[in-house]
């Protein structure tokens, strides 16, 4: 550990933040009202009856990790997740940051679905500031993070105007009223398939590795990636090839996310994320696909296929059959064109958005050496 400031100290994790696995509910026990459910990526419905006070932080325990958030109100944490049980004095909002600083994914255990053992994190050194610096630190980050959340909400106007764009040409893609040709997604493409399902080895420098957190509608985040080795990453491509021009869909933890490749960069993919790579004589063009993907209809033909109760995901099977509305190259080629101008603004927001997250990420690295 560095050397900290005067009334610092540095211990176990487990003796500032103790963490608990959650409990079991399932789908059909829960019962509506005003208690949010939090899952491994994070709040996924509600239940008319809390089984931790709140203000509590909650993370991922297994299928998506790294996840952490942080709870006002009491609530509901699944089985799939992890809630701090004991504070230890320490302060909730500190607590919340201090996990998020930690980059908790980089701790899991297992070749399938990754996830984290609490009694290996448990041991981790932690910095302590005494608890007036911990609050101090956390207002700090609060209003930083505020920033970066306009952001966010910025890109988000964007996307629900290229969704309502599309659905002003083409209507909507499923019920199809305006009677394009249809086809199952399969016979558009040459190959669909998944990454990885093993994970790998992470270093500090090399190919990038994409999850599926790393992409959101028509987004890519290039930045907070994972990095394997360049012989890791060729043995991975021989199945799972990703190029430019290429879609990917996220299929595990927040399902349904469509993004193109736009970078020519090499890179290998998880298994939470599907690759799509189109039939060149099919017709379709990837940003058309793309868009099609991301409709709020498309979504609902997702959620009905979706396997598992608390951990979602989408298999390989149903993403084949997604029914692909097909209208003539022209009205696609006048879509696109149509939503360039969207797309610079998204494109502006979205290095905006990178510009503040790189600067967030450094004042959480200075805050917990205790140079803020």
């Amino acid at each position: 550990m560095n050397q900290f400031p005067d009334g610092w100290t540095v211990k176990p994790l487990g003796e500032v933040a103790t963490l608990q696995r959650g409990f079991d509910l399932p789908i059909h026990k829960r019962i509506s009202g005003k208690i949010p459910v939090f899952a491994a990526n994070g709040a996924v419905g509600f239940h008319n009856e809390s089984k931790i006070q709140g203000p509590g932080v909650v993370t991922g325990r297994s299928g998506t990790l790294g996840k952490v958030n942080y709870v006002e109100s009491d609530y509901w944490p699944l089985n799939t997740s992890l809630w701090v049980k004991n504070f230890h004095g320490n302060d909730p909002k500190w607590v919340f940051r201090l996990l998020s600083w930690m980059k908790l994914e980089t701790h899991t255990r297992g070749t399938g679905v990754p996830t984290l053992n609490r009694n290996l994190i448990h041991v981790l050194p932690v910095p302590l500031p005494p608890l007036e610096e911990q609050k101090r630190i956390a207002a700090i980050l609060d209003k930083a993070d505020s920033i970066r959340r306009k952001r966010k909400d910025a890109i988000a106007l964007t996307e629900e105007l290229l969704r309502s764009t599309f659905i002003d040409m083409f209507g909507d893609p499923v019920t199809n009223p305006k009677g394009w040709d249809v086809k199952p997604l399969s016979e558009l493409c040459i190959k669909i398939t998944d990454g990885t399902h093993k994970t790998p080895k992470y270093v500090d420098e090399g190919v990038p590795f994409l999850s599926a957190r790393n992409i959101k509608a028509h987004q890519i985040d290039w930045i907070n990636t994972k990095f394997i080795k360049e012989d890791e990453h060729k043995s991975l491509i021989k199945r799972c090839y990703p190029e430019y021009g290429d879609v990917l869909l996220t299929k595990s933890g927040n399902i349904g996310d469509a993004a193109m490749v736009n970078q020519s960069q090499a890179f290998s993919l998880f298994e939470s994320v599907a690759l799509i790579k189109i039939n060149n004589k099919a017709s379709v063009n990837p940003l058309f696909l793309t868009s099609l993907l991301n409709t709020k209809s498309i979504s609902n033909f997702y959620k009905k296929n979706t396997k598992g109760i608390a951990v979602k995901h989408l298999h390989l099977v149903d993403i084949r059959k997604i029914p692909t509305i097909v209208p003539p190259q022209n009205n696609q080629n006048a879509f696109i064109k149509k939503t360039e101008k969207i797309k610079r603004i998204q494109s502006k927001a979205l290095s905006h958005m990178n510009f503040t997250e790189n600067l967030f990420n450094s004042l959480l690295q200075k805050a917990f050496r205790g140079e803020i």
